[in-house]
């Protein structure tokens, strides 16, 4: 009986798999997977094909990500061309669920991120002092609009302009004394790799991107902002995040004042979304580890809807309009411009692997 048992009994151990009665068998660990590209997506509406498409659908065709890899602590399932190099994720949409996906991925042994190149590729509301729907933009800096205090407006102190302050002070930003703006230490803003942020705009400037007539309706409303009511365009702008949706004229004005605030003066508020600053801190810890390079995040959003509301409607009238059963006018057009021009950059990252591996573009 000891004999059988003893027969039966496997140990992998040195590399050598011991099985049954005097057979061995060498063993090797898997390898993890070199991965070149991840791109990031958010949120999709329902399947990953053949339905209305969300942030990852285009992406999942035409990068051809069909090997799946089961992702079961996160969000959603991975997916990936294991000829190519290219993975997709969706995180889930909100800071929490964002920086928990990137960290679990981060930390996944299946997969080698030591040299990946990471793109964030999401719809995003736009100022419509700086762009119109369905323009594409990249981000160098990354700013947190939740880490803040808050004093309802019905119980402010007269003079104030706004309730919503930054943690650790007493009154609102904009009383910034002689140009010291203070340095983040919690989070509340994250520089790019400007110099990799730069390399992929020059590659994208000049891409033509999808326009509809919906969206030639809603420009046209925008009377005083003429960069609203251009075509759809490539461009450079920094992006806020914030788990909370949004929207006015007057939020607007925060946004572009926060920014500026939490990026010494050097910023400019372009995009709002949700989940950057969350996936770029666990991108931090992750470098820290020697687990992936934080040089080598970029941030691509594109304009699904503007910040604001236009000339003769108010903001909740608008947000009314725009939560409707026809959606944002931009949607469609962002969608396409996230994978028009980011795939660009990842195709050519695939393209040129052996020198972009070893080294960040600049331009």
């Amino acid at each position: 009986m000891f004999k059988t048992l003893m027969c039966r009994f496997f140990v992998v151990s040195l590399g050598v798999f011991l099985f049954g009665c005097g057979q061995k068998q060498a063993f090797e660990t898997p390898l993890p997977i070199e991965v070149k590209v991840v791109v990031v997506n958010m949120f999709e509406i329902g399947e990953d094909e053949g339905d209305r498409p969300g942030e990852f659908q285009l992406w999942k065709a035409g990068q051809k990500l069909n090997k799946r890899f089961s992702f079961t602590h996160s969000h959603h399932d991975i997916y990936m061309n294991e000829d190519t190099g290219v993975m997709g994720i969706v995180t889930g949409m909100g800071t929490a669920r964002a920086a928990a996906a990137i960290m679990a991925l981060g930390l996944d042994d299946r997969f080698d991120f030591s040299k990946t190149y990471w793109l964030v590729a999401g719809i995003a509301g736009v100022d419509p002092a700086d762009a119109s729907i369905g323009s594409a933009i990249w981000a160098k800096w990354l700013v947190d609009g939740d880490l803040a205090h808050h004093i309802d407006a019905r119980e402010m102190p007269t003079g104030w302009s706004t309730g919503y302050f930054p943690l650790f002070t007493s009154e609102p930003l904009y009383s910034v004394k002689d140009g010291a703006y203070p340095v983040s230490q919690n989070g509340e803003s994250y520089q790019l790799n400007a110099n990799l942020a730069d390399w992929a705009f020059s590659l994208t400037k000049n891409i033509t991107l999808s326009d509809y007539p919906k969206m030639q309706e809603l420009r046209e409303k925008y009377v005083n902002y003429p960069n609203a009511q251009k075509l759809p365009f490539v461009m450079i702008g920094d992006h806020l995040a914030a788990s909370t949706f949004w929207h006015g004229s007057l939020m607007t004005d925060w946004a572009n004042d926060w920014t500026k605030y939490w990026t010494q003066g050097e910023g400019n508020f372009v995009t709002s979304g949700m989940e950057d600053t969350g996936s770029f801190q666990s991108i931090t810890y992750l470098d820290k580890v020697g687990k992936v390079d934080k040089n080598r995040f970029m941030v691509l959003r594109t304009a699904s809807n503007y910040s604001m509301q236009p000339q003769g409607l108010t903001a909740a009238e608008n947000l009314k309009l725009e939560m409707g059963a026809d959606g944002f006018a931009g949607m469609q057009s962002a969608l396409e411009s996230a994978y028009t021009v980011g795939s660009k950059v990842v195709d050519t990252i695939v393209a040129d692997w052996d020198t972009y591996k070893a080294t960040i573009p600049s331009a």
